[in-house]
């Protein structure tokens, strides 16, 4: 909350300024940015990125098998996502008016081919069509789309879609590169896409898209309008934009985490056991097991759960579980003074004391 208060107050504030008020540098100069690729999109994924360097790396047991833990809800969250997005970019017109019109149309376009496209590019690795995919490719189409929709053709939002699918789809191995834990691809994602569509305008933005509200009649758009100069303004403001994001949320997220008390990072054992566990105490999925005893529902563990008793061994079949629980999989069951695998088949073996990092 303390840093959300100041990121707010001293990026994205000046952020929104130099583009959108009349008295901002990038107003002034003529950079064309329609819902925020600047304030929104380069804020939020530049700024992931410091913040995430600053944060550090997850530790590499935390990141081994790291995937969604419920593509369905990745999917429903996608579509309410998109269909919020164009009341976003349609509402940026200020009205119920034709450019409205054509930043809806534009913001179903976009999304649409990137998300063909991440797919395709995926496809290409795994033989097989991601959902997971698909969405991530119309999360980059639609970010894209933020600052271009308003002013560019459709037919210019078929390419833009398709070059941001496959921009940002290569985007994500940048955070290997940097070495940047950035668990969301918050850059990839939305900073490069963000750039895509404020590069798009200096190209295709066109003076007759744009007066469709009938108040901005006096917009030059990009190249297609023989404005040559609007690529080198464009790519100037996204620059500083990442400039500043990156260095001032970087200062902003260090000087917080100085503070006694408001440090970033949660404590080793918080993050094996999840912050849900240890700030709220509660699960998204409740009903997922991991201790056979029914006094145990802790991640942490407590006293109760961490005792192997007896009864997990004698009760049920000849070879030491219910039959319920033979599965034909491998139970582990960890105590601090005792390490017991058992296997199907092999009875119960007692196995060396392990030491944490083994563990």
């Amino acid at each position: 909350m303390v840093f959300t208060f100041f990121w707010m107050t001293l990026v994205y504030c000046p952020l929104a300024c130099w583009a959108w008020n009349i008295n901002g540098w990038g107003f002034k100069w003529g950079v064309l940015d329609y819902a925020g690729g600047g304030p929104v999109e380069i804020g939020s994924g530049v700024a992931g990125l410091a913040y995430a360097w600053i944060l550090g790396r997850r530790h590499e047991k935390e990141l081994l098998n790291f995937r969604p833990h419920n593509v369905a809800m990745v999917n429903l969250g996608t579509f309410i996502l998109w269909f919020g997005w164009l009341g976003f970019n349609g509402g940026s017109a200020f009205g119920a008016n034709l450019r409205a019109i054509m930043a809806i149309w534009n913001s179903m376009l976009a999304p649409a081919f990137g998300g063909i496209v991440w797919c395709l590019i995926d496809y290409r690795l795994e033989r097989k069509y991601s959902m997971v995919g698909f969405c991530s490719g119309s999360i980059a189409g639609l970010v894209a789309a933020t600052p271009a929709s308003g002013y560019i053709h459709p037919w210019a939002s078929v390419i833009m879609g398709i070059v941001s699918g496959a921009v940002c789809n290569y985007a994500t191995k940048m955070k290997f590169l940097l070495g940047i834990d950035d668990a969301l691809d918050l850059f990839a994602e939305h900073a490069v896409g963000g750039i895509i569509g404020l590069l798009f305008n200096g190209i295709f933005a066109s003076h007759s898209i744009t007066a469709l509200d009938g108040v901005n009649t006096n917009v030059t758009g990009g190249w297609i309008d023989h404005n040559w100069k609007q690529l080198y303004i464009q790519f100037n403001y996204a620059f500083a934009a990442c400039v500043y994001t990156f260095a001032a949320t970087a200062i902003i997220a260090k000087a917080i985490d100085m503070i006694p008390g408001l440090h970033l990072r949660t404590t080793p054992e918080g993050e094996s056991a999840g912050l849900d566990e240890v700030e709220i105490g509660e699960f998204a999925n409740d009903y997922i097991e991991v201790r056979r005893h029914f006094h145990d529902w802790s991640a942490l563990g407590n006293d109760k759960a961490d005792s192997v008793t007896s009864e997990m061994f004698t009760a049920g079949s000849k070879d030491g579980l219910p039959e319920h629980q033979k599965d034909g999989y491998r139970l582990r069951l960890e105590d601090p003074a005792l390490e017991i695998i058992y296997e199907k088949n092999t009875g119960v073996v007692d196995e060396p004391q392990l030491t944490p990092e083994e563990r």
